[in-house]
């Protein structure tokens, strides 16, 4: 076993470890007092739930390309991981819409179990395109369980009031490490490799459009960081439609 296998091993049981070790942490209420509460066409929080139509856009688009065999694979198996990526995008916006129409605890699971099956499938892509196919495919079973428990105890602490959502923050910071660690330091057998680094850059400024939400609505009251934060985040599914499009098997 390599060094880097060994270190991704030492991290994932850190990550679980951690997941039974840190202390409980609430889901704050604040968090759903969004900024922009305007109503339009009827629709409550309207730009909130309605800049939820880039994640269908780029997750039709993704599973389209995938399906007609526009995307470039070796071996067909490879598709798994991207269906499950695209399929998560696909149903975040169901998922997400739903919850900004009347935010609360309750409404924000079905938020963020599908974000957890386009973290599962981007996580597990990147193991086969620079790891092994065998590894990735094998392991986006374990990932997709893992994403949609971390959600599924959140909900289940909160309806017994002991809410804990660090489980879920822990799988979500060791996907972004992951994906990091992979991008660095193992080449893709596929060019194009580096759009990861556009996949991991537009997530991490939809998170700084979601930290700053009220200050970017109070500059005029146009729009806001959240709106802008699924702009954002569905514009590394579009990444990587064309990442999967443009990219061809290294000689």
């Amino acid at each position: 076993m390599s060094a880097r296998s060994r270190w991704l091993l030492a991290l994932t049981a850190l990550c679980i470890a951690a997941a039974f070790l840190v202390p409980a942490i609430p889901q704050p209420l604040r968090y759903h007092a969004f900024a922009d509460q305007r109503r339009a066409f009827g629709i409550a929080n309207f730009c909130d739930v309605a800049s939820n139509a880039g994640f269908l856009l780029a997750g039709l688009a993704g599973l389209i390309i995938v399906w007609s065999g526009r995307a470039r694979f070796e071996f067909a198996r490879e598709r798994w991981p991207w269906i499950a990526f695209f399929l998560g995008l696909l149903l975040t916006a169901f998922g997400s819409s739903y919850y900004h129409l009347a935010p609360d605890n309750e409404r924000l699971f079905w938020d963020r179990l599908p974000m957890t099956i386009a973290f599962a499938g981007l996580i597990a892509s990147q193991i086969v395109d620079r790891f092994s196919v065998r590894a990735g495919i094998l392991m986006l079973v374990p990932l997709l369980i893992a994403g949609a428990v971390s959600v599924i105890y959140w909900r289940w602490s909160e309806r017994i009031g002991a809410g804990n959502v660090a489980p879920y923050g822990i799988v979500q910071g060791y996907a972004v490490v992951v994906l990091l660690f992979l991008a660095v330091f193992e080449r893709s057998r596929y060019t194009r490799g580096g759009d990861l680094y556009w996949i991991f850059g537009w997530y991490l400024l939809s998170k700084l459009f979601e930290t700053f939400d009220g200050a970017i609505f109070a500059f005029g009251d146009v729009v806001s960081g959240h709106t802008l934060k699924h702009l954002a985040a569905s514009a590394s599914g579009f990444v990587a439609c064309f990442m999967l499009t443009h990219r061809r098997l290294r000689g």
